[in-house]
């Protein structure tokens, strides 16, 4: 099997569509630059009203698709957050080990879902403890993993509105991201859908939050009003825990 290459960005996402919606936009403009990015989600999201996990994860591959990632995985932890801490850590120790990304994009610390800042919770302590040697992993083939920690941990924003720490600049990107979002048409609502060959829920699905006709121009919304801290037209905002360096104050906007 030929080695794996480092990513550069690998994002995490309690369920499949948290990436798409906080950080789509910035994994898009990531791929543009020619850096190699990818997505693990958690769980497949069956506890979710809508849909199914076998279609979240139909949608998961074609999202991944449009956001032209390297690597989509799902490491099938229990919906809802596994009780068992010690095993979902090393799920996610083994995920870090394997793509040994330079920046990780986390869940939101704090949000709505309960599972988001749980999520947040487990990938944060999961990035310091991968670099940890006397924590055993092993590959698919049961060779040993080299510790990895990522230089960088950063919390997208979710449903609830916190302060960011930096603003990434998607102008340009953000016709992708909500083709990616769009993806995901159990979820949300796809205007066409039912003329097009995108499967939609049946009649018999509730609604939810995000599943309302007006949700996109929420989350549009959501990305002027970030671009606006610094003076783009569409942004996504991020939260640290630690200080973030520089070695170039000219790449500040």
């Amino acid at each position: 099997m030929a080695e794996r290459v480092p990513l550069d960005i690998l994002a995490f996402g309690a369920h499949p569509d948290d990436v798409e919606l906080s950080a789509g936009g910035t994994l898009v403009m990531a791929a543009m630059q020619g850096k190699k990015t990818g997505i693990v989600d958690l769980t497949r999201g069956e506890l979710g009203t809508r849909g199914s996990a076998e279609l979240r994860a139909k949608e998961a591959a074609a999202a991944a698709h449009v956001l032209g990632l390297e690597i989509r995985e799902n490491l099938g932890l229990k919906d809802g957050m596994p009780e068992d801490e010690e095993n979902a850590i090393l799920a996610l120790i083994g995920a870090l080990r394997r793509h040994r990304p330079r920046t990780v994009l986390a869940n939101a610390l704090h949000d709505r879902h309960t599972d988001h800042g749980r999520a947040a919770e487990l990938v944060h302590r999961a990035c310091f403890l991968a670099g940890l040697a006397r924590i055993s992993t092993a590959d698919e083939n049961g060779s040993a993993q080299k510790p990895h920690r990522p230089l960088h941990v950063l919390h997208y924003i979710q449903d609830r509105f916190r302060e960011p720490t930096i603003v990434v600049d998607i102008a340009g990107a953000e016709e992708k991201k909500y083709a990616a979002i769009a993806c995901y048409s159990s979820q949300f609502h796809v205007p066409g859908a039912a003329e097009g060959n995108i499967e939609i829920p049946s009649a018999s699905d509730l609604a939810t939050p995000i599943s309302t006709p007006d949700f996109m121009a929420v989350v549009r919304g959501r990305d002027i009003t970030m671009g606006r801290y610094i003076g783009v037209a569409s942004g996504e905002g991020f939260e640290s825990q630690t200080p973030l360096g520089l070695t170039d104050l000219g790449g500040l906007i």
